[in-house]
């Protein structure tokens, strides 16, 4: 049996993302969502809330994390942050070998990897798609959501890899700059491709 091709999914704040995750599942895509996978770890009863507490004493509760909390207490602290990621990212692994086991028999999965060339690298991908738009529109989504300010999104901004330095390593550009039909079409012909022809030639 053929193993399935495993796609990388990636791309700046407020270029569209989960709105992209959300039509590949439309098209019976398994999506991994790894943000989404933290949040269950990190939620009532998760695997990492015991362990989090005890590196991150009073940073928990009956609801999960409290997400501010445990941010105060790693941000400007990279021996902390660096002890947090010890923690959460080998359950998330686990999580990603347990969803591989389980859609073993389908031709294509996306892995939904925010910051896959700031941190987690490409190891086991078979290509990376990165999701971009021109900076106009994304500062105009980003600036649109609740409590975001110029300033927090610059911060934001500065610790993300540009996107022209994401669409250029990529092996494949989803566009959501253009009409929602037009970014349809161009996932529609990607997961197409995909699961006829593998990877190449990229269609960038």
């Amino acid at each position: 049996m053929s193993k399935p091709f495993i796609l990388g999914l990636t791309g700046s704040i407020g270029m569209g993302k989960s709105a992209v995750a959300g039509m590949l599942r439309e098209l019976g895509v398994p999506v991994f969502d790894a943000d989404a996978a933290v949040h269950e770890l990190q939620g009532p009863d998760g695997a990492c809330l015991a362990p989090i507490e005890r590196a991150f004493p009073g940073t928990t509760g009956a609801l999960g994390v409290d997400r501010q909390k445990l941010g105060a207490a790693v941000f400007g602290h990279p021996d902390k942050l660096k002890l947090l990621e010890s923690i959460v990212h080998p359950e998330v692994a686990e999580m990603r070998r347990t969803f591989l086991a389980d859609n073993a028999e389908a031709p294509l999965i996306v892995f939904d990897i925010p910051l896959l060339y700031e941190k987690t690298g490409q190891h086991g991908l078979d290509a990376v798609a990165v999701v971009s738009a021109p900076g106009p529109i994304q500062r105009e989504r980003v600036l649109a959501r609740p409590g975001m300010s110029i300033e927090k999104f610059e911060k934001i901004l500065a610790l993300q890899v540009p996107d022209g330095e994401k669409r250029a390593r990529a092996d494949f550009v989803i566009d959501t700059g253009v009409q929602v039909g037009e970014t349809r079409a161009q996932i529609d012909a990607l997961v197409a491709h995909l699961r006829e022809n593998g990877p190449w030639p990229p269609p960038k």
